[in-house]
């Protein structure tokens, strides 16, 4: 009886480890959004909005979902269950970024970055938008100029500050 434990135990062993983490659960890399990426939220194409942009890659889904502002974002983030889904936040750094147009290469993660909230400073879709930046100094100094509060991360995912969205507009 103990060699059949044992080799039960080894069986279930292996199992939990070939559960363990798959090859595809690294964290996606950032993309730049395609000329024809649409935010999430309004259907509209990116490009024809200004500020800051995010984009979020959800387990089982090889394209990001792209939204049109930070603030749409963050929004997202409260729906039911969609925390459990991500695999991957980015957002522009404004620090590199143009505001118009922000270019290539500015994307940060977003769950290490910086926010400016209350701004004066319109976003995408003409309303207060989230400001990102990589360090925390960098944020404080655009706070310093267009107004707003500094918070991190954490701060940000606060539930009050983002009532939840009930997904796309049709």
């Amino acid at each position: 009886m103990p060699q059949m434990l044992r080799s039960i135990l080894i069986i279930f062993l292996l199992v939990l480890t070939a559960c363990g983490n798959p090859a595809d659960e690294s964290m996606p890399t950032v993309q730049e959004p395609p000329p024809e990426a649409k935010g999430f939220y309004c259907g509209m194409s990116l490009a024809e909005h200004p500020g800051p942009k995010g984009q979020l890659h959800m387990a089982g889904e090889t394209q990001p979902l792209w939204f049109s502002s930070v603030h749409d974002a963050m929004a997202y983030l409260q729906l039911e269950g969609a925390t459990r889904r991500i695999r991957a936040f980015y957002v522009h750094d404004m620090a590199k970024a143009d505001w118009n147009k922000p270019q290539p290469g500015t994307w940060i993660d977003a769950q290490k970055s910086w926010f400016v909230l209350g701004s004066k400073r319109l976003g995408g879709m003409g309303g207060s938008e989230v400001v990102p930046f990589a360090t925390q100094s960098q944020a404080e100094t655009f706070a310093k100029e267009h107004g707003g509060r500094v918070l991190d991360y954490a701060a940000m995912r606060k539930k009050e500050m983002f009532p939840a969205q009930s997904g796309p507009e049709k």
